[in-house]
């Protein structure tokens, strides 16, 4: 099983000026540790029931050109875009544009979007849920059209595009990777089902709960003639593993042997780095071996 790390939290002591060196002290820890992939989240306001609404959170995809220009082998990506943040055409060109000046690490990881604060507080539209899940799915399609050879025009209920034109090309073919975040079980996972390359699913120690969603996605599979194999099963777990490696290990076997081969560490400590570096050195190299 692999470690992607999740770097959720901004408040570093030193305040704004040591918030760029610490997350670039991070995501070296990361890389050098051994981590395959490297996500922050996509908000503009911390999440208010973790921490303060007030506290730092960097914009995505710029915090995303800056790792790029810092790590070499790190899969990239956001854990997850709301899909009313952009415009899809603007988030195809900006995914594209991770993944050339990336060398081919970009990921668009996707879901319906659920701060309704933040999108209030900044005058971002916020529809309804049954409407964001129409726009979620015609923002896939948009990204898929907008990295394919086709650039023609895209009529979708929500979305019209005169020319989905998109150059340079990714470097990844034939798309970089898609992961929808989320376990919605009629919506979510049929779009996952339809359209990702991988899913991402909230954890906890619920190995039961995770099983049940995987069964689900299997029939949505199922049902679009998609192959099972074909989608990355990956978790978000809360915690910090050091608490019982030993029994955060026998908990991730449990996982893997359902098809889970990554798993998400978030630090959340004062010393991301160090904590980073500590998980990487003590608990990557028996996960390897799961």
């Amino acid at each position: 099983m692999d470690l992607a790390i999740h770097n959720l939290n901004f408040t570093v002591p030193g305040g704004p000026d040591a918030i760029g060196p610490a997350l670039l002290a991070t995501a070296r820890a990361a890389e050098e540790g051994g981590a395959s992939q490297f996500t922050v989240m996509d908000h503009y306001f911390q999440m208010d029931w973790m921490a303060p609404a007030e506290d730092p959170m960097l914009e995505g995809y710029t915090t995303l050109g800056y790792l790029a220009g810092v790590t070499e082998s790190m899969r990239l990506g956001l854990l997850v875009t709301g899909v009313t943040y952009r415009h899809p055409g603007l988030l195809a060109k900006i995914i594209a544009t991770l993944d050339v000046l990336s060398g081919g690490r970009a990921m668009l990881g996707i879901g319906a979007a659920w701060y309704e604060r933040e999108h209030v507080g900044l005058g971002v539209p916020f529809p309804p849920l049954r409407e964001r899940f129409e726009r979620l799915e015609e923002t896939l399609q948009i990204c898929q059209q907008m990295w394919s050879d086709d650039d023609g025009p895209y009529e979708g209920r929500h979305y019209q595009l005169a020319e989905t034109l998109c150059r340079p090309k990714t470097i990844q073919q034939p798309r970089p990777t898609v992961l929808i975040g989320g376990g919605g079980e009629r919506k979510t996972l049929r779009l996952v089902a339809q359209y990702a390359d991988a899913c991402n699913l909230i954890a906890g120690d619920d190995v039961d709960e995770v099983a049940r969603k995987l069964e689900i996605l299997d029939r949505h599979c199922d049902d679009v003639g998609r192959d099972l194999g074909a989608i990355e099963r990956t978790i978000n777990r809360g915690g910090d593993p050091l608490n019982d490696p030993d029994g955060f290990l026998s908990n991730m076997e449990r996982f893997a042997a359902l098809g889970v081969t990554r798993v998400s560490f978030g630090p959340m400590g004062p010393d991301p780095a160090g904590d980073v570096a500590r998980v990487c050195e003590t608990v990557l190299p028996r996960l390897r071996d799961i």
